[in-house]
């Protein structure tokens, strides 16, 4: 059985950017007590029933350093004791670099912690502003070496383009001055207008001017060789490593490995069953204290919605999704039922298909997206015929 990877969600910010879409909210005057108290009793039962091992831990949200230090050495003393019957590979916590100081970072490295993801976004301000950051430019080194002397080296800086205003010169001076820093991993996102957020209201009230697509793909190119020139290869669609380096946790996920998650929102898979929690924090809280479980939905995923999210997971890899695995795990031969879909974006050099290992090319990852969603949709529908079963 595959090791287990763990997600702790926890909800809370500062404030709640313009563009996230994940579920969280300003702590502001809120008590995070009773919470973090049903973090911990959720991770302690769904760590006692894991049936093998924790091979990576991923902290995030929300921004988890904004807890207050109680809280803090609350969540992170329960996670090191259970972890500690664990061979832990990786341990990542999320931070917004205003947020660490030598309090919070002696917690973190007490627990384990040995990975921070960063959330730099930009160098630039303005950009900060027009995402409704709370950090400035100036934070995101001081975090950085402020991690180091607490003997966190792997860290990872998330970047993000296309945003409206930004040019091709102030997206090279991000990149630049991340690279600066000789961090092993950085992530590089382009702004998407998610449903429901504040970002998109005002994009769709014309109060912003959203960054030209074309000049959006040459920002995501030019990452692509810049970062390739400093050594950090991309392995994902929007992630970027040195040798050795990749995000464990990660990985987990697009290689659709089994996860359990903890918190409001959060979502796990076991044994091909996949849960959610509740996203409110007073229902996760109240379904925890009064029958230890907050779960709002669960599926068992097999056959071609098995099949679709292999696809759609392990294509964003550069390593492709073999469609022989596929088969085996889902009993869907995914060659035959997606024939001439593949055919066409073949015909399109944007995906390419070596042996039965099926991979975006570099113009296709410009348009991952809609490849992706129009694949995984065509094989969903599939679920409702005969054609492609492969037999067992």
């Amino acid at each position: 059985m595959s090791d287990y990877g763990l997600y702790v969600h926890v909800p809370f910010c500062e404030t709640k950017c313009g563009y996230c879409d994940f579920y969280s909210v300003a702590l502001r005057n809120r008590d995070p007590a009773p919470l973090v108290g049903c973090l911990v009793a959720e991770l302690q039962r769904r760590a006692e029933a894991a049936s093998a091992n924790i091979r990576t831990v991923f902290v995030g949200g929300g921004t988890p350093t904004v807890l207050p230090l109680a809280e803090m050495i609350h969540l992170f003393e329960a996670l090191g004791e259970v972890l500690s019957d664990h061979r832990v590979a990786e341990f990542t916590v999320e931070a917004n670099p205003a947020t660490l100081n030598d309090a919070r970072l002696a917690v973190l490295t007490s627990a384990g912690v040995d990975r921070l993801s960063m959330g730099a976004q930009s160098w630039h301000a303005a950009e900060l502003a027009a995402l409704e950051r709370l950090h400035s430019p100036d934070d995101i080194k001081p975090g950085v070496e402020l991690a180091r002397a607490h003997g966190i080296n792997r860290l990872n800086l998330d970047l993000m383009f296309g945003i409206g205003g930004q040019t091709m010169a102030s997206w090279s001076e991000s990149l630049e001055r991340t690279i600066s820093l000789g961090v092993d991993h950085i992530s590089c996102y382009g702004l998407t207008y998610e449903p429901g957020t504040r970002l998109t209201a005002q994009y769709t009230a014309g109060k912003i001017t959203p960054c030209d697509e074309a000049l959006e793909a040459e920002m995501y190119l030019y990452a692509i060789d810049r970062l390739a020139e400093a050594g950090l290869e991309q392995y994902e669609i929007s992630n970027f490593a040195r040798p050795g380096e990749r995000c464990l946790h990660n990985m987990i996920y697009w290689r659709r490995e089994p996860y359990i998650g903890i918190g409001p929102s959060a979502c796990g898979l076991v044994d091909d069953v996949r849960y959610k929690n509740v996203a409110d924090i007073a229902a996760y809280v109240r379904g925890i204290k009064e029958a230890g479980d907050a779960v709002t939905e669960s599926e068992v995923v097999t056959g071609a919605l098995l099949a679709g999210e292999m696809l759609m997971l392990q294509l964003r890899l550069n390593e492709g999704v073999d469609l022989g695995q596929v088969a085996q795990r889902s009993g869907i031969d995914v060659a035959q039922v997606l024939q001439s879909s593949l055919a066409k974006y073949r015909h399109m050099e944007m995906l390419r298909l070596c042996g039965e290992v099926l991979s975006l090319t570099l113009r296709g990852r410009l348009f991952a997206d809609s490849i992706i969603s129009e694949l995984y949709s065509e094989l969903h529908l599939s679920e409702h015929a005969d054609g492609g079963r492969v037999s067992q």
